[in-house]
């Protein structure tokens, strides 16, 4: 590997380096200091973490750091006099955490201020340097914070890659680079340049895939060639009686001729064409099996801080707790293990508060006084399953259906009537909890929705087993890699879209007969249940589509049920590249992503959360048109549109409510910035503005759409409490077509003024 490959550390600071020393030897004085609690004999440990003390103090030299210098050099010697059995490490344990976590703390000041962070926090130092001599008696450790942050945070931007194509977390790299023969060579690669290598990756499968199916049509021409020279014998059998040296016998000699060489040179490049779409397709998707690879990173690489984390919280409880990880080297994508950290850190809180008894419960239980709390991670039909199961008290199914009756959530008999998984859900709701008192730990209800919204948002799902006296366990089931999604892509006024398939129910084609109406919601039967369906153009606001004869219907579900969302057609199962949109676009509504079809057309990839939310605000606030309707023998007449623009939710909502009610169809903007970008990327009938808003007044907005070619002849309509004759004139000279006072006008009123500018809407 050439040296252009690695990358050039002269633009690094000092400070930098020793930044990155310390986070890499935190991580293994913290490992070490946990197995040596456990095992005091364990004479290797104490040389991996003497040599990390070493390390440290040898970087903070360089840079200048005296605190660091001194920190580092108290905890070599007392690693050293544990060597020579001259202290038992085992009474250490605490304050050689407490120096690991002072040195991180140094880690993240600026180089100029090592002095002045030193001056002020002296005293502190001098007592753990006191307490880790040899001879001294260590201090009685204080209470460990349940809140303590986990020191394992590697930067999010860097990876290291290593020559071979594996990868390595920057912090495990253990202080060195490897570069001698047989060893791993690493290179430090940007994620953002990781996901456009990603991205031209796959666009390469893509163009491979294209480049087959141009193969494909290719070898059809054998099949011409064929025909060819079978026309050829025909034409020869019919002019068999012809003399053999006539001018039209001697061109059909030439053609056949002709035709031949024809034949042996597209059965050659034919031949060539094939061999070079074999080798494309292998070459596109080993390069892209590569790219992915080097996305993903061992779990353990994400779960480094949680062993100090059971300790400390443990401790800070009076519980023994016993932490034990399986499947440390799951291959997991960055991505999806910078997510799980949080939902992870609060399970295991609960665990340690909820589920674990304290010794004495444990034992008057006939339990061991030490609690074991489990971390597993396993791949398993192509999913990523993390379990994590601890052998407390378990969860009381009583004590759940008790507070779903309490806080109303459901009637007393239909709280009994629910199974014991079912009352498990009400453990993910936003504020619900268990707990009767709140603490740093838990007991606001946050932790498990926090972890369900994380397992939703990526495609994902998490369950709850419970065994009363025997424990509980939280299994999640993700996606193993954000990279690649399996989609279901359909049409929609034309154009492709994408649905993850882990958010769709099922899908099906319904007849048109077989839709029902009730109360102007329309609705189809499912296993038992009414479906309501929506058209997902209106939902889109792609305007409305016909439908004759037969639905395709995608159903979507919530927590508040299912909805069928109504396509065109559906195109087929797709896994797909996910290729984020340009951040300067910002959230785009209804849309998470794009990615690139087969044959090179880009598509979008639909954000089924979203959706969801604006289904949900249609069926509250509009009245969605009914499928299969028509009026006047054509299509169903589209409602016309109004942009509500106010910066007063009061005037907001009473002027929808009006417009609603006679049929228009709303939007609203809650400034006049809002106001002009809901105007510049939608289609309006008419717009309905105050004045005096923030970022962008009304008279400003009125002023931009006149200058737009596109918008100018737009109806405007100032609404203000403005009501002096030079307000009313400055609207007017802006451009607005109406201008009406809010302390004057009433429903009427308005309603007179919508109707000059734009007509009557009947819904």
């Amino acid at each position: 590997m050439s040296k252009e490959n690695f990358q050039n550390l002269n633009d690094v600071s000092m400070a930098e380096l020793f930044r990155r020393e310390i986070e890499s030897q935190s991580t293994i004085l913290t490992e070490g200091l946990l197995a040596l609690e456990r095992d005091s004999s364990a004479t290797k440990q104490l040389s991996e973490l003497m040599r990390a003390a070493h390390s440290m103090k040898g970087a903070a030299r360089i840079v200048g750091c005296e605190p660091a210098v001194h920190i580092a050099h108290a905890m070599e010697d007392c690693f050293v006099a544990a060597q020579k059995q001259n202290l038992k490490i085992d009474k250490y344990i605490d304050v050689l955490l407490g120096g690991v976590d002072l040195l991180g703390r140094i880690g993240q000041i600026p180089e100029q201020a090592f002095g002045e962070w030193g001056a002020q926090h002296q005293e502190e130092i001098e007592t753990l340097i006191a307490s880790l001599r040899p001879g001294s008696e260590p201090p009685v450790p204080p209470a460990a914070s349940p809140t303590r942050k986990s020191q394992d945070s590697p930067p999010k931007s860097t990876d290291l890659i290593s020559a071979d194509g594996s990868n390595h977390k920057e912090s495990q790299a253990k202080g060195t680079t490897k570069s001698s023969a047989g060893q791993d060579r690493v290179l430090r690669v940007t994620a953002d340049n990781l996901n456009r290598l990603l991205g031209l990756a796959a666009e390469t499968s893509v163009a491979s895939r294209w480049f087959g199916s141009f193969a494909s049509d290719m070898m059809r021409m054998k099949q011409l060639d064929r025909d060819l020279n079978r026309t050829s014998e025909k034409l020869r059998e019919s002019l068999s009686e012809i003399p053999p040296n006539s001018r039209i016998a001697r061109r059909l000699c030439d053609l056949r001729e002709k035709v031949a060489e024809y034949h042996s040179s597209l059965s050659e490049h034919l031949a060539e064409i094939d061999l070079f779409d074999r080798r494309f397709a292998s070459l596109s998707t080993r390069l892209y099996q590569e790219v992915v690879d080097c996305r993903m990173r061992p779990f353990a690489d994400g779960i480094q801080g949680f062993p100090r984390l059971v300790r400390d919280l443990g401790r800070s409880l009076g519980k023994s707790v016993k932490f034990e990880v399986t499947g440390e080297s799951t291959a997991v994508d960055r991505d999806i293990l910078e997510l799980i950290k949080a939902p992870i850190d609060h399970l295991l809180r609960n665990a340690i508060d909820h589920g674990i008894e304290s010794p004495t419960e444990r034992q008057r239980v006939g339990k061991p006084e030490e609690g074991t709390i489990k971390l597993e991670s396993a791949h398993s039909a192509g999913k990523l399953l993390i379990t994590i199961s601890d052998d407390g008290r378990g969860i009381e199914p009583e004590t759940i259906r008790n507070a779903v009756v309490e806080r109303k959530l459901a009637t007393s008999e239909t709280a009994q009537k629910m199974s014991d998984p079912e009352l498990m859900e009400f453990l993910f709701l936003p504020g619900f909890t268990l707990k009767e008192t709140v603490s740093e730990i838990s007991g606001r209800g946050v932790g498990l929705d926090v972890v369900h919204t994380m397992a939703k948002g990526v495609g994902g799902s998490v369950r709850i087993f419970s065994e009363r006296g025997k424990g509980t366990r939280f299994q999640l089931e993700l996606p193993l890699t954000l990279s690649v999604v399996r989609t279901l892509v359909v049409e929609i006024r034309g154009q492709p879209y994408a649905l993850p398939l882990a958010r769709i129910e099922t899908t099906l084609k319904l007849p048109l007969v077989q839709i029902q109406s009730v109360e102007g919601r329309q609705h189809f039967s499912l296993g038992g249940s009414q479906v309501g369906i929506v058209p997902a153009s209106e939902i889109l606001e792609l305007g409305s589509s016909t439908y004759d004869g037969e639905l395709s219907i995608v159903v979507l579900g919530s927590k508040n049920g299912q909805f069928g969302l109504v396509v065109d057609r559906f195109f087929g199962e797709r896994e797909l590249v996910v290729r984020p949109l340009d951040l300067r676009l910002g959230k785009v509504k209804n849309i998470s992503a794009a990615a690139l079809m087969p044959d090179g057309s880009p598509l979008l990839i639909i954000d089924v959360e979203d959706l969801i939310l604006e289904i949900e605000r249609f069926l509250s606030s509009h009245r969605l048109a009914h499928i299969g309707e028509k009026s006047g023998g054509g299509p169903m007449k589209e409602r016309k549109r109004v942009l509500v623009v106010d910066d007063s939710l009061t005037v907001r909502e009473l002027e929808r409510k009006l417009l609603d009610s006679r049929g228009y169809k709303v939007d609203i903007a809650v400034d006049g910035m809002d106001g002009w970008n809901a105007v510049r990327t939608g289609h309006y009938d008419l717009v309905l503005t105050d004045v005096d808003m923030p970022r962008l007044d009304g008279i400003e907005l009125v002023t931009l759409i006149r200058k737009d070619n596109r918008l100018k002849s737009l109806p405007v309509m100032i609404v203000s409490y403005k009501d002096r004759p030079e307000d009313r004139q400055r609207g007017l000279e802006a451009g607005a077509d109406y201008y009406l006072t809010k302390g004057s006008f009433h429903d009427e009123t308005l309603m007179r003024a919508v109707v000059d500018l734009i007509g009557e809407m009947n819904a």
